[in-house]
Formats: C-alpha cells, structure tokens, sequence
C-alpha cells in the first residue's frame, strides 16, 4: 500500500474567470484526497493554472491590459474558486512562475536528445485547443469542442519521438501499471494508441506565438509548447527545477493520480508518460478521467458562451450544495447535464428533509425525554473505504449514505419514541437514541469527504449534545434570509 498520496487536477486556461465545470474537477479531486486521508494516508494535493497559452494573450489584448496582467487576475479567480469550494490543496502553480521556468528548462534538457528533432511542418491548428488536428478527428471539419475551423499553420519546430515509446505505452495501459478510470477511457486510449503514434511538436514558433511563453533552451525563437509545458508543474510544483524536495512526492513509492477531464486525456495518459520515459523519471500510477458538464447536452464552457458562474451558487446556496450535486446526483464519468432547478430541489430534499430534520428530530426527542445519548464515536468500515478507493464510484457511496439517514429518519416514525416517552418507557428510547445518534454520526463522518463545511456542522453539534441545536442546521431554499 502507497502510504503517500499525490493527486492533482488539471491546470486550467485563465483566459477567462472560472466556471461550474472546473468547480467539478476541484471538487472530484478534493474528494478523493479525503478520503484518502480518511484511509490514513499522507495526502499532497496540488493545483494552479495555466498561463502561458497564446490565447490568454488574445483575451488579453481585447481587455486591453498586458497579458501578465490579465493572468494574474484570473489566476486569482481560480484560487478563490479553489478556497471556496474548501478545497484542500498544499501547492496552487502558476506556469508564469519562475520556479516553474526553471523546472521546465531542466525537463527540456533531462529529455533523451535522440527523441528530438527538428522539421518543417503543416498542420490544421485550433487555437482554442492550443492543438494540432488530424482531418480525421474533426467534426464535419470544426475542432469538436470549440465548433470553430483550425487554422492551417506551417513551421519549422522541435519534434518528439513519441512513435518510439508506443508499444511501452500500450504495455503500460494494458497492465494498470498506468491505471486509466473509468474502464471505457482506459479502452479508448489503447484504441487511439494502437491506430498508430504520430511525433509530436512541442515547440511552437515565437512570433506566432505573441513572444509570450517558455523559451526553448539555446533556442530563442522558440517557445515550448504549451502542452508540454503545462504537464511539468505536476513536477515544478514540487520544486524540481529548484531543490531536491520534489523527490519526496514524485517517487515510485508515491501514488500519483492526475484528475483530469475527458478532453485532455491524449496529453495526461500518451503524451506525459512518454516525456517522462524519456527523461528518465518516475510515471504517474492513476489518470481519472471525469466528462463534462453540459446546458441541454452542450458542453459548457466559455467558450461557448454557455458558462455558469460557480461563485454565484457558492454565494446562494453554500460550497457543499454545489459539491454534494455534482458528486452524488451528477454523473462524474459521464457527459451530465447542469440544472440550478435542479441542484435546489435537491438541497432541499436532502439537506433540509433529511440530515437537517434527522438531527432536529434526534434533538427534539432528546430534549422532550431529558436525554442524554452516549457519545457518539467516529468508525469507518474499511471494505466500505477500500471499495470506494478501488474505482472512485464516489456516487454510489454517497447513495448508500444518505439511504442510511433516510433508513433512521424511517426507523423513527416506525418505532414513534414520542409514544413511548408518553407510556414511561425511557429506557427504550435511551437505547434508540443512542443508536441512532451513532449511526447518525457514522454517516456524517463518511460523508464529510463530500461536504465537508456541512458534515462538520453536524458532527459538531452531536459532539456537544443534541440538545444543545437550537435552530435548524440547513433551512430549506425558501425560507433562507
């Protein structure tokens, strides 16, 4: 067992501020760190963004302000996003950074420099991908996330042998020494791997490019590919480039997961693993692949002009009815579509009707029988956690912990300890209570990985003493000030 922990999230473009479907890989990602913290692992999580893209110069240039600029303050957005969402990251990237630069300039130069070579080349390049496109993988001949036509670009650039490492990349997928989740991307990876690799360019030219990025080492009309880029600050955040603590987290003895969405895969699970054989470094063990958030089965993105404002909802509603939504009634690995609508009935359904009235109902009973429950303690089942660490159905669990709220809340009106009390049978409601403010516990304990400021509301409250809830812990939409 990996007793170290690394996950990450993608880094994600700042060209414009944060929306809904990046509050979903935040909240994918804190999850299953906490839950791993709950297994008793040491658990790094880090984050950032992704500044060097020429179109963040482009957005820049319509704002009217120098990129740099514009960067810093929509890198600002996503942390604030990050901290909002309670997310519990130890490092947060920026690729603008100088300790990135330098880390990038010594991965450049780690990479095996029969690998590289230099050539002309013509390609169909969409800038809203920062990628190059095969006439095959377009859609009626649009980039099939941002529907515009790719530019056709020719330039010479340094290209990387990545026909070279395909059979190890087969190999490596095919085992689970890189382990791909869900089964249906890890099958779409083999495909793409096994229809044959193409080299790579993973320099672009630095005119076109608006001088903003990496320069390429010895190289100055040249800016490293953003991509590539991009992949290094699971390691420069670290501090390769730097000092030597990087060698703590990226280790064969750490279990390195990237979360990542389901557009980026070829990059994270081809392109990543391939540079880092190349340079001679350790692989990442797990690439968990989430779909999108859609309006009415379109992607959601900015785009598109589609984006919902995360904050907005944060602000309404709190972090944990955005994170409970989207991990226990939204499909993670599947494309889903987003409803406001729906995401209030369902605070109110559960947060309101369910473990807010059950810890009402526990302290109503408790106070009415002058009652005490025995002090709850935490316990966690170890099949339960194990099973939920071996695929990340992060829904299901969710499911079959609030199906236990809903069964106490059930066992209540069956068993009617309001009667009791009324005949003089105390004792029967003292055991009741205790079980369930136990099991109530329980749950909430568990459920703390997904909405943590809520779950420790109430473990709170059943630490001091049921009877010690004076209001309502989560009042329904409609009656919220």
């Amino acid at each position: 067992m990996n007793s170290n922990i690394f996950i990450t999230t993608s880094i994600p473009y700042v060209n414009a501020a944060p929306h809904v479907g990046h509050a979903q890989e935040f909240i994918l990602t804190d999850t299953i760190a906490r839950f791993y913290r709950l297994d008793g692992r040491q658990v790094t999580v880090q984050t950032g963004t992704d500044e060097n893209a020429f179109k963040n110069v482009a957005s820049a240039r319509l704002s009217g302000v120098e990129p740099l600029e514009f960067v810093t303050v929509n890198a600002a957005k996503f942390r604030d996003l990050a901290d909002q969402l309670k997310v519990s990251y130890s490092q947060f990237i920026r690729t603008t950074d100088e300790k990135h630069t330098r880390g990038v300039h010594l991965f450049w130069n780690s990479l095996n420099r029969r690998d590289l070579h230099l050539r002309s080349y013509q390609g169909l390049y969409c800038q809203g991908c920062e990628d190059f496109f095969l006439e095959k993988d377009l859609e009626n001949g649009l980039c099939p996330d941002h529907k515009t036509r790719p530019q056709i670009i020719e330039e010479e650039n340094t290209f990387f042998r990545l026909s070279k490492y395909q059979q190890q990349l087969n190999d490596l997928i095919s085992s689970d020494t890189i382990r791909i989740i869900p089964q249906f991307r890890k099958n779409e990876v083999l495909s793409f791997i096994r229809q044959g690799l193409q080299d790579i360019s993973i320099t672009r030219d630095a005119v076109r490019s608006g001088g903003w990025g990496i320069r390429v080492p010895d190289k100055d009309s040249q800016v490293i590919y953003v991509w590539i880029d991009a992949l290094i600050n699971y390691l420069t955040g670290q501090g390769f480039g730097t000092d030597e603590e990087w060698k703590n987290i990226w280790n064969d003895q750490t279990r390195k997961i990237h979360v990542i969405g389901k557009n980026v895969w070829k990059f994270h699970a081809v392109y990543w693993p391939a540079l880092l054989l190349s340079a001679g470094l350790p692989l990442p063990n797990e690439i968990v692949i989430h779909g999108f958030l859609t309006d009415d089965g379109e992607k959601i993105s900015k785009s598109l002009g589609n984006a919902v404002d995360p904050r907005g909802i944060i602000d309404a509603f709190g972090s944990d009815a955005l994170r409970h939504f989207l991990l226990a009634h939204l499909s993670l690995y599947q494309d889903a579509d987003f409803s406001l609508d729906r995401l209030k009935s369902i605070y109110d359904a559960d947060f309101a009707n369910t473990l807010g009235n059950l810890v009402s109902r526990v302290a109503a009973i408790s106070k009415k029988g002058s009652l005490t429950p025995s002090a709850p303690a935490s316990s966690v089942n170890p099949a339960l956690l194990k099973e939920v660490l071996n695929d990340y159905d992060i829904q299901s669990f969710a499911r079959s912990q609030w199906d236990c709220l809903r069964h106490i809340n059930a066992e209540i009106n069956q068993t009617k300890p309001w009667e009791l009390l009324k005949g003089g049978d105390q004792a029967s409601v003292k055991q009741l209570l205790d079980k369930w403010t136990q099991e109530l516990y329980e749950a909430t304990y568990l459920l703390s990985c997904l909405i943590p400021t809520s779950g420790a509301q109430v473990l709170n409250v059943l630490e001091r003493g049921v009877q010690s809830l004076s209001a309502p812990l989560f009042p329904r939409i409609d009656t919220k000030p």
